[in-house]
């Protein structure tokens, strides 16, 4: 059982709008999915990613007008590092939510770390490395086999954080195919961790728990990709919805911020 690395961070922000012009911007990136929160399909869920949403190069965002702000704390994912072939000029580039994002140049898109504050950093170390298998490179630093790595940072005041706008959501992690999935959802559940059943995300299969700090994590499948309801060179033209929300696409639409048509939103 090897976690391949990190498939996507998703994080909430603000107003789509803002969020949308500035991550289909990024260099090498492009919006790869326009759909909803499967749980909650009155906001946005955009996914940002490389060629066709290559997992590993995947940023989400669940944006809402005028969304309060979240306050940054413990039990959160404090920072997120992503390379991206930048030039000299756009370096560094700021997420218009204050969501903790830094971007570095590298050859090609792919996240290169997260970040975890925890009031017992200690006790996250160990839980990444006994139970999720993670090489441990330095006191606390966890590496994953694509080169990613999971940092665990002491949270000075201990304070817990409060999730909303500007904040990181969950970070999911990599493995190829349902089978692992469900052979680490049993080894979750036998080390004593509350686990979600297995939840079909249409372009993954996901489960998820918090660690013993409280972040939250994902465990998702590689495919079946999104290419499952939209060709490649159309990705990210049109609102898609899974089948099960299709009967109510017309309410959903309805609820959902609207765009000018010269927008493609």
């Amino acid at each position: 059982m090897t976690l391949l690395g990190l498939h996507h961070v998703t994080a909430l922000a603000g107003d789509p709008r803002r969020n949308l012009d500035f991550y289909s911007r990024l260099p090498g990136m492009r919006l790869v999915k326009r759909t909803v929160n499967f749980d909650d399909p009155g906001s946005y869920h955009f996914y940002f990613g490389a060629g066709n949403g290559v997992p590993g190069t995947l940023l989400t965002f669940f944006p809402w007008v005028n969304a309060r702000r979240g306050v940054p704390g413990a039990g959160q994912i404090g920072g997120v590092a992503m390379a991206l072939p930048l030039a000299a000029n756009e370096q560094p580039l700021a997420d218009p939510d204050g969501i903790p994002l830094r971007f570095v140049h590298g050859d090609s898109p792919c996240l290169r770390s997260v970040t975890l504050c925890q009031a017992d950093a200690a006790l996250t170390v160990a839980f990444l490395r006994d139970v999720l298998g993670l090489e441990q490179a330095a006191p606390n630093c966890l590496e994953l086999p694509d080169g990613a790595s999971i940092q665990v940072q002491h949270s000075p005041n201990g304070k817990r954080g409060k999730t909303a706008a500007g904040i990181v959501h969950h970070v999911a992690l990599r493995v190829a195919d349902e089978e692992e999935q469900l052979a680490w959802r049993e080894r979750l559940v036998r080390a004593g961790l509350r686990v979600s059943p297995v939840k079909d995300r249409l372009y993954f299969h996901s489960i998820y728990f918090r660690e013993p700090g409280g972040v939250l994590f994902e465990i998702a499948t590689d495919g079946p990709g999104f290419q499952v309801d939209e060709p490649a060179d159309k990705l990210g033209e049109r609102l898609c919805l899974p089948p099960w929300l299709e009967p109510s696409r017309e309410t959903i639409e309805r609820r959902l911020p609207k765009f000018s048509s010269a927008e493609k939103l």
